[in-house]
């Protein structure tokens, strides 16, 4: 089967009411942000991708375009198109937004050179004026051992690449760590000012598998389509009428110099593989059953639901709140800003 042919049983599968969906995460934005929280409006950080335009159009629908900021956050590696499209959204929905280029910033912290000494560790004619990405076999590759590696560039164009040992890799992690975390210093900074809660944009698949940076991208006060598929994220842009080359645009990690999906450097599979396996995986849907679906063969769908379960242990550690040695009577016994109900799309039909 062929991806476009996945793609359409996947979208199926997946289909929700976008307008009983929408209804719902509107009033659960309203009363998070205005009741429990007790804030004017929302910050939401625009990177032109379709999950934090979803979101924006979203928190416009639940509290109008006044109380809805935008932030424009670029670096030195971003994408040209990430400023462009990112603008192109605001305008679309008519909210205010500032730009902040955060290269400044993210010099000053050590984050290119911290990188650029882990990368020259194996590869050292790596330098200033070289592009560079990290990468992970696919999944579906059962020849291929599951080690990053970091692939370069020079400026003639010739590319080089290299497995990372532990080290390396743990320090260009920690490194580029750095661009979520200033992202969000400055995203509260304006939350504070204008006395606004913070929105988070990760979709069910980045929530789920732990594709966030604690206290960076991580960090919200409510993060309104955390229980979507991607694929209902799509559905939902279409929708609420994004804008085409917003809806059309593929997952990007928008992070290093060179450019590079979000399946190579952390899924390690298509986007919409996933979702119907994590929709198995968590309804208990035997991998022949996901197999038969997607038109693989059962050891890869075996292989995914334990890449799955893995990621899902290993990101604990990112959802935990500060460990107490004992409870504070009092102080932690604050409830969810959400409805309890705000856990499951609305399907229209089941996957199976």
């Amino acid at each position: 089967m062929n991806a476009q042919r996945q793609k359409a049983v996947v979208a199926e599968a997946l289909k929700m009411d976008c307008d009983h969906e929408s209804k719902r995460i509107e009033t659960a934005i309203r009363q998070c942000v205005c009741e429990t929280l007790k804030r004017r409006g929302v910050i939401v950080a625009l990177s032109g991708g379709v999950d934090s335009s979803v979101v924006g159009a979203l928190c416009v629908r639940a509290l109008g375009s006044e109380r809805v900021f935008g932030l424009l956050l670029p670096e030195k590696d971003s994408s040209p198109e990430t400023l462009s499209l990112s603008q192109q959204v605001a305008d679309h929905l008519g909210i205010r937004a500032e730009c902040h280029d955060i290269t400044a910033l993210l010099t000053a912290a050590g984050c290119y050179w911290y990188r650029d000494e882990a990368i020259r560790s194996v590869i050292p004619d790596y330098g200033p004026s070289y592009k560079c990405k990290i990468v992970l076999p696919s999944l579906l590759d059962q020849e291929s051992l599951r080690i990053f590696s970091v692939v370069v560039q020079s400026p003639e164009g010739r590319q080089a690449r290299a497995r990372l040992p532990l080290n390396a890799y743990l320090q260009i992690v920690a490194a580029t760590n750095f661009k979520q975390r200033v992202r969000k210093m400055l995203e509260y900074f304006h939350a504070d000012r204008l006395n606004f809660a913070v929105a988070g944009t990760p979709n069910r698949q980045e929530y789920d598998q732990g594709f966030f940076v604690k206290l960076g991208d991580g960090a919200a006060d409510i993060k309104p389509i955390a229980h979507l598929y991607k694929t209902q994220v799509y559905q939902m842009a279409q929708y609420l009428g994004l804008p085409e080359e917003v809806r059309s645009r593929p997952p990007t990690t928008d992070t290093y110099s060179m450019p590079q999906d979000q399946e190579e450097f952390f899924f390690s599979i298509p986007y919409h593989i996933l979702d119907f396996c994590l929709y198995a995986r968590s309804h208990g849907r035997p991998a022949e059953v996901a197999a038969r679906v997607l038109g693989l063969e059962a050891r890869q769908v075996n292989s995914i639901f334990a890449d799955i379960d893995a990621k899902r242990r290993t990101s604990r550690y990112q959802r935990m709140p500060p460990v107490l040695v004992e409870p504070v009577p009092g102080v932690d016994d604050t409830g969810p800003c959400a409805p309890e109900a705000l856990c499951t799309p609305h399907l229209v039909v089941a996957a199976e």
